[in-house]
C-alpha cells in the first residue's frame, strides 16, 4: 500500500531550516530504526502496518528502494520505501510508505523522494509505478495527479480494511485510488479541458441530493463530470465524523458508477472560493481523452 503522509496528515508548521538536505538510499541500521521511528510518529504508535527495520533493510537487495531526506546533522527528514517485482512479465514497483516529518512539511521533501525512487528503479527497468492514496485527501489528489502526473487506475473501498489502528483512517475506513505512473517518459503536460466548470457533480453533499444523481442522465451521458471533494477532510473529519462519512460514502457512489461507465479521472482542480476541490472525469469515448 501507499500511506502517503507527505500532505494526508492536518498541517504542521515547519519547524528550522531544512535545506539543504540530502536524498539517498537508507544505509545503516540506525537509519532504518529513523524510518520506524518516523513511521510511528506520523500514523501512530498504535498503527498496525507498520513496516519493521529488517524489510525496510532486506527489500534493497531485491531491487526494492527506502530512501530518505537527511539533515546535515543526519536526522532523518522524509522517507519513501517500495517493492519491486513483476506483473504480466514486466518490471513494475509498488511504492508503499511515503511520510515527511511534520516539522518539515512543505519543503518538496515528498517531491524529491518520489523523483528519487523513480530514477532508482527506472535504471532497473522498471516502465511504471503503482501506489495508492484516499481520493478525499484534496492536496494529495493535487500531489499526485497534477504535480508528478500519475493516473487514477482502480477504486477500492477499504483496501487495507476498516481500521488500520491509525487515527488518521479512523471512522473513514481506508478506500483508495490506485493510481500509475508511467516513469519511462517525463510527467505529460497538462492539455485544455474546455467546459469542466460547467459539468455535473455527481456527488451534489450540499445539495438536498446527498446520494448524487447519476441514474438521472438515462441513456445519454455527459462528455465531463465532476466528483466534489472539501478542500480539508481532516478539519472536516475533526468537526464532525457523521459529515466526513456523508463525504466517503457519496464520493465511493460517484467513482465507482463513474469508471463502470466509461469514466477516467483526468485532473484534480481546486476552487478557493467554495472550499472545495473537483475530481474532473472524462469519458473513455471521447477522442481527445487520455487512459491510465
Amino acid at each position: 500500500m501507499t500511506l502517503d503522509a507527505t500532505a494526508s496528515a492536518p498541517a504542521a508548521q515547519a519547524g528550522g531550516d531544512t535545506s539543504p538536505f540530502e536524498i539517498r538510499h537508507v544505509r545503516t541500521h540506525a537509519e532504518f530504526v529513523q524510518c520506524v521511528e518516523l513511521q510511528a510518529a506520523t500514523w501512530g504508535a498504535a498503527f498496525r502496518e507498520s513496516v519493521p527495520a529488517t524489510i525496510f533493510k532486506i527489500s534493497q537487495r531485491l531491487g526494492g528502494v527506502t530512501a530518505g531526506a537527511f539533515a546535515p546533522d543526519g536526522t532523518l527528514l522524509g522517507f519513501i520505501f517500495g517493492i519491486t517485482g513483476v506483473e504480466r512479465g514486466e518490471l513494475v514497483h509498488w511504492s508503499d510508505l511515503l511520510a515527511v516529518d511534520a516539522r518539515a512539511q512543505n519543503h518538496g521533501i515528498g517531491r524529491r523522494l518520489k523523483e528519487f525512487q523513480r530514477d532508482a528503479v527506472r535504471a532497473l527497468g522498471v516502465s511504471r509505478m503503482y501506489w495508492t492514496y484516499d481520493p478525499l485527501v484534496a492536496r494529495n489528489a493535487h500531489f499526485n495527479l497534477n504535480l508528478l502526473g500519475a493516473r487514477v487506475s482502480e477504486y477500492v473501498p477499504d483496501m487495507y480494511g476498516a481500521d488500520t489502528g491509525s487515527a488518521l483512517h479512523s471512522g473513514l475506513g481506508t478506500d483508495r485510488f490506485i493510481v500509475v505512473w508511467p516513469i519511462t517518459h517525463s510527467t505529460p503536460t497538462r492539455r485544455e479541458l474546455s467546459g469542466w466548470h460547467d459539468a455535473p457533480v455527481l456527488n451534489a453533499i450540499a445539495a438536498a441530493d446527498a446520494g448524487g444523481v447519476p441514474e438521472l442522465f438515462g441513456a445519454t451521458l455527459p462528455r465531463l463530470a465532476r466528483v466534489e471533494i472539501p478542500a480539508d477532510i481532516f478539519a472536516v473529519q475533526q468537526a464532525g465524523l457523521a459529515r466526513a462519512i456523508e463525504w466517503r460514502l457519496s464520493t465511493r457512489r460517484a467513482f465507482q458508477w463513474a469508471l463502470a461507465n466509461g469514466y477516467h479521472v483526468e485532473r484534480f482542480e481546486r476552487e478557493p472560493s467554495d472550499a472545495r476541490g473537483y475530481y474532473v472525469l472524462a469519458r473513455s469515448a471521447d477522442p481527445a481523452s487520455t487512459t491510465p
